[in-house]
Order: C-alpha cells, then sequence, then structure tokens
C-alpha cells in the first residue's frame, strides 16, 4: 500500500497530509523509518574515508528524516487525540525507539569518529555553531553510555528500555484516571455556579456522553468548580479525584511505577560515573548542581510559606464564620480565595471572564508578536488532525517564516496540560526548513454557538505557551539540533515565561479584554482592579509548586528511595507543608517527572527561569515602553533567534549585560 507518512509531502509548506494518514500506517511507516535510519548510521559507521566534519557530524544531523516525519504526527496525535489504537502503538514503539536509541549510541564505529572530530576540533577549521554541534554530539554520546563496555553497556540499554516502557504506563495510567472520572451534577447541584461554569459542565458532559452536565478532571473546569460551589461536599469529592489520579489503586496506579523508576534512574547515573541522578542531569543545565537548585527553592519557601500561613488563617475565620468547624481543607482553598479575592480586590472571576474571550486573547497574542517582531498571522484552511485544530502562515516582510497550529480546548483523547511542540524544526542546513509549530491547551469549550472564555490564568497560559511557539518561530541557526526549544531545561521557560508579561500591558488589555456579549472594552476601574490583584494568592500558587519541585529534587540528589510516596510524606513533613495545600502535582501524576525524564530533577527549572524573565522585563519597564524595538530586537538576536548555539548564561548576558538575583523573582511575586 501507498503509506502518506513516507511519502515526499508535498502540499502546502510541507504540512502532514493528516487526511490520509490513519492509524494502520504508523507500524509499516516506523518498520521503514526505522530500517532507513539503521541503513544511514551503517553508512556513517562504516565510511572508509578519514572522518571529517561533513562526512560524520553533518551526515549524523541529515540521517533519520523519515523517522522524524512519522514520529513527528504520531506523537502529536498521542498527546491532543490519542485513541486505544494509538495507545496499543506506543506501547509497542516505546521500547522499540529506546533500543534504537542505544544501538546507535554503543556504536563503537561511530563514536570512535565522533571522538577522532573531538581530538582534532581544534585544527578543524569549524565555525562556531559546527563546533558547538560537534560538542553536543559527543557529549549525547557519552551521557547516553557510548564510553561503556560489555556487562554495563548491556545493562544501560536495559535500563532505558524499561525506563519507555515505564513512562508509557505512567502516562497512559494518568489519562485513564482522568478521562475515566466524571460526576453528575443536579440542577440543585449547580446552583451558585456562575454561567461560564455551567456551559462548561455542559459542554463536558455531552463530549463524555453523559445526559446532563459533570465535573471533570480538565483543569479548566474543576478548578472553576473547587472556586465556585457552595457545595463542599461535592467540592471534596472533586478535589480527592483530582488528587487521587494515578493512586486509585488497580492497573492504573503508579506509585509502583514512580518507585521503579526512581531506582533505574540512580542505577543509569552511577553506570556514568555520578553519585546522583541529579549529578547527572543537571550537569549541563545553568544550575549545574543540586546545591544551587535547593538554595533558590529554600530562598523562596521560607517567605512564600509565610505568605500562604497567613492567608490560611484568614480564611479559616471565614469558614468559621459560614458555621464549619475544623480545619481549612485543600478543597476549601480555591473557594474561600476566591471570596477573598472578592472581598479585597473587588474582582469576581465571574465578572471577569467575560472579558477574556478565547479569540480575542489569540489575537492579543498575535499583537504583540506582530508589534515586538514584525511577525503576521495569516489564517489557513488546511485539513488538520481535529476539527478543532486551527492552523496559520506566519510571514515577516511578506516571507514565510512558519506554521503555527493551535488547538485549545479540553476533551477525553487530549492528554492534561498544555504544552509547546515542533512538527518540524529550523534549519539551514544540511537541507533548509522553516519550523511548523503546535500549541495545545486545555480550555473549556463553550456551548455551541457560544464564544469560548478563558480565566485570566487560563490567558496567561495561552501567552505562556505562545512564548514557546515564538522560540521555535523565530529560531535563525545552522543545524536542527540547536534550534528553537533545543536548550538547557532551566532556560528553555525563559521566552515562555517572560512572554506572559505582555498579558499584563495595560495597553494590551484595553485593547483586547473585550466583552463577549457588549463588545465593550474593558472599564478602566476593572483593568486596574486585575492589574493590581495579579500577585494574588502567590503565597498557595508559590507553595505548591515549590513543595512538588523539592519533592523532585529530593527524589534524584541521594539514592533512590525505598518507597516514592513514603518520600513525598518525608519531605513535605520537614518542609511543614501547610495542611490545606496540596503538591502541584503529586508523585503518582507528577507527568513532568516519571512520564519521561525531561523535567526529571528539573521542575526547579520554572522557577530558575523566572529569576530571569522578572528581570528580563525589568529592562522593558526601565526603557519606559513594553514595545521598545531596540529590546525588542536584542531579545529576538540574542536569545529568541539563538537557540542553544550557546550556553543560557552567555545568551542572557548579551541581552541583559548580566545575571539577574532571586530578588527578581521574590519582587515579581510580590513576596519581598
Amino acid at each position: 500500500m501507498t503509506n502518506p507518512l513516507l511519502q515526499d509531502w508535498t502540499g502546502p509548506f510541507g504540512l502532514a497530509p493528516f487526511a490520509e494518514i490513519e492509524d494502520r500506517h504508523f507500524t509499516p511507516a516506523l518498520d521503514e523509518a526505522l530500517a532507513r535510519h539503521n541503513a544511514e548510521i551503517d553508512a556513517i559507521a562504516s565510511n572508509p574515508e578519514t572522518p571529517t566534519f561533513a562526512n560524520t557530524i553533518l551526515a549524523l544531523e541529515a540521517a533519520g528524516k523519515d523517522l522524524d516525519k512519522v514520529l513527528s504526527v504520531f506523537f502529536n496525535l498521542l498527546g491532543a487525540d490519542t485513541n486505544e489504537t494509538r495507545q496499543e502503538l506506543q506501547r509497542a514503539f516505546s521500547p522499540r525507539l529506546s533500543a534504537h536509541s542505544s544501538a546507535i549510541h554503543a556504536n563503537t564505529d561511530l563514536f570512535q569518529r565522533i571522538e577522532t572530530l573531538w581530538a582534532e576540533r581544534d585544527d578543524l577549521g569549524l565555525c562556531a555553531e559546527d563546533l558547538r554541534l560537534l560538542m553536543l554530539t559527543r557529549r549525547g554520546f557519552v551521557r547516553a553510555g557510548a564510553a561503556l563496555e560489555g556487562q554495563d553497556a548491556k545493562r544501560m540499554a536495559e535500563i532505558k528500555n524499561r525506563l519507555a516502557v515505564l513512562s508509557t504506563e505512567f502516562m497512559q495510567n494518568m489519562l485513564a484516571d482522568e478521562s475515566g472520572w466524571a460526576m453528575d451534577l443536579s440542577t440543585d447541584d449547580l446552583e451558585g455556579l456562575p454561567e461560564f461554569l455551567i456551559s462548561a459542565a455542559a459542554a463536558a458532559g455531552k463530549a463524555a456522553g453523559r445526559d446532563g452536565p459533570v465535573v471533570n478532571l480538565s483543569r479548566s473546569v474543576i478548578t472553576p468548580f473547587l472556586q465556585y460551589s457552595p457545595r463542599r461536599d461535592l467540592r471534596e469529592i472533586a478535589y480527592k479525584a483530582w488528587a487521587a489520579r494515578g493512586a486509585n489503586g488497580g492497573e492504573t496506579d503508579n506509585r509502583a511505577i514512580a518507585t521503579e523508576v526512581l531506582k533505574l534512574r540512580q542505577e543509569r547515573a552511577e553506570l556514568l560515573g555520578y553519585d546522583s541522578f541529579a549529578a547527572y542531569k543537571l550537569e549541563t543545565e545553568m544550575a549545574k548542581n543540586a546545591d544551587n537548585v535547593r538554595a533558590l527553592l529554600e530562598k523562596v519557601w521560607e517567605p512564600a510559606k509565610a505568605r500562604a500561613n497567613a492567608d490560611a488563617a484568614t480564611m479559616t475565620e471565614m469558614l468559621k464564620a459560614d458555621g464549619i468547624n475544623g480545619d481549612l481543607e485543600p478543597w476549601d482553598w480555591h473557594y474561600y480565595a476566591e471570596k477573598r479575592r472578592q472581598a479585597e480586590h473587588d474582582l469576581d472571576e465571574a465578572a471577569l471572564k467575560p472579558f477574556f474571550q478565547l479569540d480575542r486573547m489569540i489575537e492579543a497574542a498575535f499583537d504583540c508578536a506582530n508589534r515586538l517582531f514584525g511577525l503576521q498571522f495569516k489564517p489557513l484552511d488546511l485539513p488538520l488532525y481535529h476539527p478543532d485544530a486551527r492552523l496559520w502562515e506566519v510571514t515577516r516582510d511578506g516571507q514565510h517564516v512558519a506554521l503555527f497550529l493551535g488547538d485549545y480546548f479540553a476533551r477525553p483523547s487530549k492528554r492534561s496540560g498544555a504544552w509547546c511542540s515542533a512538527m518540524r524544526m529550523q534549519a539551514k542546513k544540511p537541507e533548509p526548513h522553516r519550523p511548523i509549530v503546535v500549541n495545545v491547551c486545555n480550555f473549556a469549550k463553550a456551548a455551541d454557538g457560544e464564544p469560548a472564555l478563558l480565566s485570566y490564568d487560563d490567558a496567561r497560559t495561552l501567552f505562556h505557551e505562545f512564548g514557546h511557539a515564538l522560540h521555535q518561530m523565530l529560531s535563525d541557526v545552522t543545524y536542527e539540533t540547536i534550534a528553537g526549544t533545543n536548550v538547557a531545561r532551566d532556560f528553555v521557560e525563559l521566552p515562555s515565561q517572560l512572554y506572559e508579561h505582555w498579558l499584563e500591558v495595560p495597553d494590551v488589555l484595553a485593547r483586547f479584554a473585550t466583552h463577549a456579549e457588549t463588545g465593550e472594552a474593558m472599564p478602566q476601574a476593572m483593568l486596574e482592579k486585575v492589574l493590581k490583584a495579579a500577585n494574588f494568592d502567590q503565597g498557595f500558587q508559590t507553595v505548591e509548586f515549590v513543595a512538588s519541585a523539592l519533592v523532585d529534587l529530593a527524589f534524584h540528589e541521594g539514592k533512590a528511595p525505598k518507597d516514592a510516596m513514603e518520600m513525598q510524606a518525608q519531605v513535605l513533613g520537614q518542609i511543614g507543608m501547610p495542611h490545606a495545600i496540596g503538591m502541584r502535582h503529586a508523585t503518582p501524576h507528577f507527568a513532568h517527572v516519571f512520564a519521561g525524564d525531561g523535567y526529571a530533577s528539573g521542575y526547579y527549572s520554572y522557577m530558575w527561569s523566572e529569576v530571569m524573565d522578572a528581570d528580563a522585563f525589568e529592562a522593558f519597564e526601565e526603557a519606559g515602553d513594553a514595545f521598545d524595538p531596540e529590546l525588542a530586537k536584542s531579545l529576538e538576536t540574542n536569545i529568541l533567534s539563538a537557540g542553544g548555539s550557546q550556553d543560557g548564561e552567555t545568551l542572557y548576558t548579551a541581552f541583559r549585560g548580566r545575571l539577574p538575583e532571586a530578588d527578581a523573582l521574590l519582587k515579581g511575586r510580590g513576596l519581598l
């Protein structure tokens, strides 16, 4: 059969032919793509010619493009629109892909060619980007175990294979728990809920095939339910279901998986000569070691906890005033925090939400990119993988820059959270191509005919992910390996978190925060309240984040625990976790850490980057113009377009002239 995944994609801009791709195409496409990549690797490794940058490093960079095409489509569909077949394929593909990667890194002839070039690097006449690619290629091989021999090399391959299986199981278990739970709401249960939430619950019920509205475990539904429902009993049921994801017993329980993952990571690090997985993982990050990470987290923890405890005392009095005896519980926090916000800032989320229409916030993100970087966005009508997905061509001065795909609504087939990925990254060599960038979110879908409304936090999420997208779109480097978001984990969140600041620019809100029914701009008084309340509840938000980051660090900076849940409880006890606040990501659903090792011992990176983003936006404030053209050009040149062509410290210093202090973060969060 003709397999569209293996054909040349000759449609507009090289976009995947989604309308032609069926699930039955993936296995034969993967088989063929792996075979082709193996042949390419063998040709490089067995080349009788003396190793050169072109016949080894550049050849490696050119290899595997068929495999990249297949996997770019598969993993995009797996995250954004999965089904049982795709999950079965993932379970089959994960160990095969791990074994394929292990075989490449264990190819001694190939590694020797790379080592030869590394030893001769000063005499090869390479430019800075060539040297960077050579260094990253060699480092990747060494850190993958290429220098291991005999039984150690065999064991490393076994560990990576098992970790691939476990990470797949972890993510699929979490998705099963999230998509499999919903609480039906009767007419009486809707009492006290704002119209936008009733509409979202009705849409969630319809999507789940229920007869009426439901609360499900989509953050865009459950969070406002916890904010507004006066029914404490229902809030408790919903919160406990949310907190129990991955810890419900049975086939979808992730607790034993987490413990096994930590043990295997520890063994992997020791095989490579490191005392701990954190030592291995942090070596290539800006933080460099666990001591530096802990110093940042602990500096933030105490003032955040003090603020949270003070807020909890206030809300406990509110709880008692409602005639409820006992402690403030985690299912109470959002409810009484919303009441506090209304009382202290005269700001009601239900009244605010009609001003944050999804379409207008997309326009706002696009407009800021235009004012800062000259980008323009033209909607395209091309076949995509789901009816909710949308597509734009990005241009500048009439020249094609990128394709941008936005997929914004929650659905049972989509994993939770929000993310940015690239179906194709920018490169100039070996073949020049511009990126295809994807933003995926989980906003509540409105009832038919009604506009989708966002919370203020939703709008920040949209800007955050679009900041990642700009990092991909504006990439201007030679090689894909160092393009876009291929940077240190604790640097990658800088562009995304920095872009959130433009949502708070008064001029942006004044133009785009328009009422869904009347079309009127947000009243000046409300606008001022929104900006004044930007740091509301920062004690809670900081505590729930830092607790997760400290648990992640503890998991990886010493010997692996015998039981992950026991260590989580131990860490929370040691730091004095407030009773009424749960971790943002408890271990059984901590996908950042256990559904792959991207953020393992690296969840802190959001906060590390926040130190930089708070300081970076201050440069625009000092200039007196959030759209200062010289600063915008410097931001693009030194950070957004530079990808991973240099270390994060060098790139940030080129933009700001210095590295920032943690006080910038505390000041930005209103904790200093």
